[in-house]
């Protein structure tokens, strides 16, 4: 009792005088006064994310340890994400921002910045947009610094979260299923999105019709829209699936699906903006044809540069030094995405591929300490990214300042996606069934059109850009359908798995694979593995004769010391 009096004591001297103490001694300008609580606003909004971030964990654990799988992770961190928002929205105390003097000042047309001459001093100011409610008293600094810029999702967040997708594939599942994967991913994810996006413009034409819409919302912004909730996220999904040990071929098709059309979704709505009403392009059957022609540039040059850019890391030997070895193996992985960016191509689409390369041959490469250092890493980034990202999305439902949800709309873009998955699986499985020997069964189908969840990949898509009033309603509605797919569909993926009779405990392998995976095989493990990594046989015994002093110099001793 007496030390729990003088821990008290203690803490109330420290909280009285320390700061008063530091008051009296320091005399702040104002504008380090301005920047001190700055700092102090910034780490308590990171704590926030930081304390959602702390209960989700604990509270998985105990989800964990009771088996209880109807709310996932994802789940719960939108949950205590939107708890938190509702606090910083309507329990904090609203403090109005400090009162702004209004200059008339003019610009010159297209002009990004603003350039003031104070005394022959120049300052130099970023125009960030229009700003409405100056003076509204329900504007919350603390509302206003919890929204981050959205460049830190694509340059931060979703990076890791991609590269582990590719890095953790399980690649000879993957690539038995090769075929119907990439038609899904390929082929499934466009037509969805044009189908989508038509359903979509439907509707926007019922609520214009109706005067509940303005008539800034054109087709092209549909079509973005189509593009960006075509990407499906089923982290819940595949979890659960990973758990219970669900048919390893619908757990193919599903994963390998998922991670691929996120970077066809990307790629498409890249490509479809560059014909928004802004850009002042129209999209007529030459921009159509434009816009694949264009969508198959950034695919292949983005693929290559990642499959090129992990092959360069299979080089790179630092075994005696396993700290130094996993720090590169880091740097150069992320740099894959930077450089894609800065070369106009998809940083998301060359973080895929390179992590596919890089778990194929640079992980062979590696010490033993590096590979699990590698792994442990990237799974622990991956599932922080994520689970912020998703309680992110609960906090911006009440801390995002412009909202604009459109019942029709939001109506409307439900059917929509359920249509436009629907287009996908069913007719593409009748087709890629004509041509499998292990036939997609009606109930894998139907699990696969269940499974489509919309996530990160999404929501960070349409936070991008909220300019005007179409983006920034297509962004609350895809919230909200972010919202729908993870409690109401990753809820219900363990009794929809029962209803469909799909059997769970599987653990089999199956000898038949697709001719292009026996082909692919045959040269990878002929040549390429030999050529990149020590697995496989060495080239001198599988190129030909007179290519003999070629392979001996390209064929390393540790591959006659594996092979032996």
């Amino acid at each position: 009792m007496a030390l729990l009096q003088v821990v008290l004591v203690v803490s109330y001297l420290t909280v009285m005088w320390i700061p008063r103490t530091w008051a009296a001694q320091s005399v702040k300008v104002p504008g380090e006064q301005a920047a001190e609580q700055s700092h102090r606003q910034d780490s308590a909004d990171l704590l926030v994310f930081i304390a959602l971030l702390t209960l989700t964990i604990l509270t998985i654990w105990l989800f964990k340890h009771r088996r209880f799988r109807f709310i996932h992770e994802t789940g719960l961190a939108m949950i205590y994400g939107l708890l938190m928002g509702v606090i910083l929205r309507y329990g904090l105390t609203q403090t109005p921002p400090a009162p702004r003097v209004l200059y008339n000042c003019s610009l010159v047309n297209g002009s990004e910045s603003l350039l003031v001459n104070v005394s022959g001093r120049y300052f130099e100011y970023k125009l960030q947009g229009e700003v409405e409610n100056l003076h509204d008293p329900g504007r919350s600094e603390a509302l206003q610094k919890v929204t981050f810029d959205p460049e830190v999702f694509f340059n931060i967040l979703l990076p890791p979260i991609i590269f582990y997708a590719g890095y953790s594939l399980k690649r000879r599942h993957f690539f038995r299923n090769l075929g119907s994967i990439l038609a899904y991913a390929f082929l499934g994810t466009t037509v969805s999105c044009f189908v989508t996006g038509s359903v979509f413009y439907g509707f926007v034409c019922l609520a214009r019709a109706v005067g509940a819409l303005n008539e800034n919302f054109h087709f092209t912004d549909c079509l973005f829209f189509g593009a960006i909730i075509s990407a499906t996220d089923p982290v819940t999904v595949l979890a659960i699936f990973n758990e219970l040990r669900v048919d390893v071929d619908l757990y193919a098709l599903l994963f390998g699906e998922s991670v691929l059309n996120d970077a066809i979704a990307i790629t498409l709505a890249s490509s479809i903006a560059a014909y928004s009403p802004s850009m002042q392009n129209t999209f007529d059957t030459a921009a159509v044809f434009n816009c694949i022609g264009r969508f198959l540039v950034i695919l292949s040059g983005s693929f290559a540069m990642g499959a090129v850019t992990g092959i360069m890391t299979a080089f790179t030997k630092l075994h005696d030094f396993p700290l130094l070895e996993t720090a590169l193996f880091f740097l150069l992985s992320w740099s894959t995405f930077l450089l894609a960016e800065a070369c106009a191509l998809t940083g998301i689409v060359a973080v895929l591929f390179c992590g596919i390369t890089q778990a194929h041959y640079t992980y062979n490469n590696l010490s033993a300490e590096s590979r699990d250092r590698t792994k442990q890493l990237f799974e622990l980034l991956n599932f922080l990214a994520e689970n912020f990202i998703f309680s992110y999305m609960g906090l911006a439902l009440f801390t995002f300042q412009k909202h604009i949800f459109n019942p029709i709309i939001i109506i409307g873009a439900l059917l929509a996606i359920l249509v436009g998955r629907a287009s996908n699986i069913y007719p593409l499985s009748f087709f890629l069934n004509l041509g499998r020997r292990n036939k997609i069964s009606f109930n894998f189908q139907h699990m696969m059109m269940f499974a489509g969840l919309r996530g990160a990949v999404a929501f960070a898509l349409a936070i991008r850009d909220t300019e005007t009033e179409a983006q920034q309603a297509i962004f609350s509605t895809t919230l909200l359908l972010v919202f729908f797919t993870v409690w109401v569909m990753g809820g219900g993926t363990t009794p929809m798995l029962s209803w469909l009779h799909i059997r769970d405990g599987v653990s089999r392998t199956k000898n038949e694979s697709a001719w292009l995976f026996r082909m692919w095989y045959i040269f990878d493990h002929n040549y390429l593995k030999p050529l990149l990594t020590h697995a496989g046989p060495p080239l001198t015994s599988t190129l030909p004769h007179c290519c003999e002093p070629l392979a001996r110099c390209l064929t390393s001793l540790q591959a006659y010391e594996v092979r032996n």
